[in-house]
């Protein structure tokens, strides 16, 4: 079989102020899958990753990182998986008109739509979540209800699936929630050995993992 013929791409739309593992937990997650762990130093992932920024250029994280995409918006390939990650930018971003339009697009198009953390308000403010249930991290639960008061917001899970849909808490939830796509696509199996392969505890339970109503004392 000639799995790059058969490989899922997974696009990951980035911008300023991105919320570093928002995007390099799930990248590292599908980079690291393998259908034959016998194989692993010579076969390919099932997944291909491809970043991409509105206008191509170099993306300042937060933290400082700087990453160059692979693609535009205007040259980005056809996509299956659209994840959108968060971070501080997106409350910039949640006003950008052609980040929205481009990320609703690729949402009518691709087979699942993923957000991690704020990134949910993104796929929110595009009119993507209308009547879904969706999470976001802690931080932002209020903020998201009140801005997306058509989006039934849950503070009880880690990650959620509705339909194409899937969301995420903050940060390091993105992780969880990309083994357990990598479950939906290729089998609990190979998830559970993409985990071990990088020293993760696979995520048995979708159950929230923090206090959200912890005050800060």
């Amino acid at each position: 079989m000639d799995l790059a013929k058969k490989q899922k791409r997974v696009g990951i739309v980035l911008f300023d102020d991105v919320e570093v593992l928002d995007f390099c937990g799930p990248f590292e997650v599908f980079s690291a899958v393998r259908l034959s762990e016998a194989n692993r130093r010579k076969e390919l992932s099932p997944f291909e990753l491809a970043l991409v920024a509105q206008q191509g250029q170099t993306i300042k994280t937060t933290g400082g990182m700087e990453v160059i995409p692979n693609y535009s918006f205007r040259d980005c390939p056809a996509l299956d998986i659209l994840l959108v990650p968060g971070g501080w930018g997106t409350r910039r971003e949640i006003g950008n008109d052609e980040m929205l339009d481009w990320i609703r697009t690729q949402a009518a198009q691709v087979e699942l739509v993923s957000s991690v953390c704020t990134g949910a308000l993104l796929l929110g403010c595009a009119g993507l979540l209308k009547g879904c249930r969706a999470t976001t991290h802690w931080r932002s639960l209020e903020w998201m209800r009140t801005a997306l008061p058509e989006v039934n917001v849950d503070d009880t899970k880690h990650f959620i699936q509705d339909g194409k849909f899937w969301t995420s808490a903050g940060i390091s939830a993105g992780i969880d929630m990309a083994l357990r796509i990598t479950a939906a696509y290729f089998g609990e199996e190979i998830a559970r050995a993409t985990a071990r392969h990088m020293e993760y505890a696979y995520p048995d339970s979708d159950e929230r993992r923090i206090d959200v109503r912890w005050d800060g004392q």
